[in-house]
């Protein structure tokens, strides 16, 4: 069975994009890119929600051909790249870089995925991650919580039918009061 992890940057009101989808709260330190990035390359096999999608397929695919491109970001740039994917949507045509499209029933496939073999699963996208949390699939939670309120915009969490209980597995501080916290399910 693969472990499936939800994670995202955070603020401290629970919001992964403050309104019209701002994410300038939210730029990691360098520490916190690597960190990142590591969890890329470590990723079997990430989930993606269109949105999200849209968001990383816009910009990693050629960041390190950018000018003034970074060590760091040529090196997500290519880890993202080579990282297989899997994009659920239902209004996508088609997707590149090293993804499949799925256009059916999101925990369906999620389920299909998890009980595979493979490396973990990491997912991302909150109305995807709502689908797998609502489903009980999610094994991991790593929040990235930043030091602002943003007040609204698409919150990570999602109305739930049963408490889940978590079990805490790691803390760790970044740069400018970014905390790490990883929970993992019971």
């Amino acid at each position: 069975m693969r472990k499936l992890t939800y994670g995202m940057n955070l603020s401290l009101d629970g919001y992964i994009a403050a309104p019209g989808d701002d994410l300038g709260w939210g730029v990691p330190s360098d520490e916190l890119f690597q960190w990142w990035s590591d969890r890329v390359d470590s990723t079997g096999l990430a989930l993606y929600g269109r949105r999200l999608w849209e968001a990383m397929s816009s910009h990693w695919p050629t960041a390190d051909e950018q000018p003034g491109a970074t060590p760091a970001a040529i090196e997500f740039a290519g880890r993202w790249r080579d990282m297989p994917k899997v994009v659920f949507s239902s209004t996508i045509k088609a997707v590149d870089w090293n993804a499949r499209l799925v256009t059916g029933d999101a925990v369906t496939e999620i389920t299909r995925l998890k009980s595979g073999d493979g490396g973990p699963l990491d997912i991302g996208g909150a109305t995807l991650a709502a689908a797998a949390m609502r489903a009980g699939l999610v094994d991991e939670y790593a929040i990235v919580t930043h030091p602002v309120l943003v007040g609204g915009g698409t919150w990570f969490y999602t109305a739930l039918d049963d408490w889940v209980n978590l079990n805490l597995v790691e803390t760790r501080t970044f740069p400018d009061g970014v905390v790490l916290t990883r929970y993992e399910t019971r």
